[in-house]
């Protein structure tokens, strides 16, 4: 789990309470059950008429994604390939059977490249088939945070809507000037609301996890040229360089120290 989710969603919203409470606001004054029910009952409303209840139902494992999201290692990965590349050269592209049935942590987007390799499978076929399941991913990644980005959306609209609601109740009865304040100051609790939901956490979290999605499509990307290059033959090293290019800095650098050990 990525805790520093929980802790800037907490820095977050808690540095608005602290900004009320230290201009001499009261906290009860933050929490009212109204402006809530119309804020996020409204907003839950909106985005189950937007989605599709298949796409709702995935909504736990889309949280779960961008709470703990998975683990990435692009120099570790170029590492495994180039083994494979060197065995595969040896011993011929039919010792990858042992490799997939030796390790069954493996990638299963890997395990199955490889295993359209064994098969025989054209190398044109084998990157058609592995990159359409690389775009249905990503896209079902994407409507994850459109979820959320949606909700983005929604929330600051159904916050001036409770507002002025609020304002409708208000003015409906001005017998006791003396309360106006007050109760024109609750009025805009739902706008907060709105305004808090959106950019405290639907947004950032949209966000979060086309991130997510960005660096998972890179290594599958990264993956899938890995996977033909062994099926070509190419060498190890050679393959190296060339998936070097999926990297940042910091990632050579790291790669460069593995593959430095390696040899030693």
């Amino acid at each position: 789990m990525d805790i520093s989710v929980i802790i800037f969603i907490i820095v977050g919203f808690g540095s608005i309470i602290s900004g009320f409470l230290l201009e001499k606001g009261q906290l009860s004054a933050l929490f009212l059950l109204a402006p809530a029910v119309i804020v996020f009952g409204g907003t839950f409303g909106a985005v189950g008429l937007t989605f599709p209840g298949e796409i709702l139902k995935r909504l736990p494992g889309i949280i779960k994604v961008a709470i703990n999201p998975k683990k990435i290692d692009l120099p570790g990965l170029i590492a495994y390939f180039k083994d494979v590349s060197y065995k595969t050269r040896k011993n011929g592209l039919l010792s990858l059977e042992g490799e997939i049935s030796s390790d069954p942590n493996l990638d299963p987007f890997i395990k199955k490249g490889l295993q359209l390799v064994v098969d025989g499978v054209d190398p044109q076929a084998v990157r058609s088939i592995l990159e359409l399941e690389l775009e249905y991913t990503s896209e079902r990644h994407r409507e994850g945070a459109s979820i959320f980005e949606q909700a983005g959306g929604y929330s600051p609209t159904l916050g001036i809507i409770g507002t002025v609601m609020g304002l409708i109740h208000i003015l409906a009865d001005l017998s006791d000037p003396a309360t106006l304040g007050p109760k024109i100051a609750s009025g805009f609790i739902a706008t907060l609301y709105g305004l808090s939901f959106a950019n405290l956490f639907s947004l950032p979290i949209a966000t979060r996890l086309k991130v997510i999605d960005g660096k998972e499509y890179n290594e599958k990307s990264l993956i899938i040229e890995a996977i033909l290059y062994v099926q070509e033959g190419i060498n190890p090293n050679t393959i190296a360089e060339k998936l070097k290019g999926f990297l940042s800095k910091a990632e050579v650098a790291k790669f460069e120290g593995m593959d430095g050990k390696a040899e030693v």
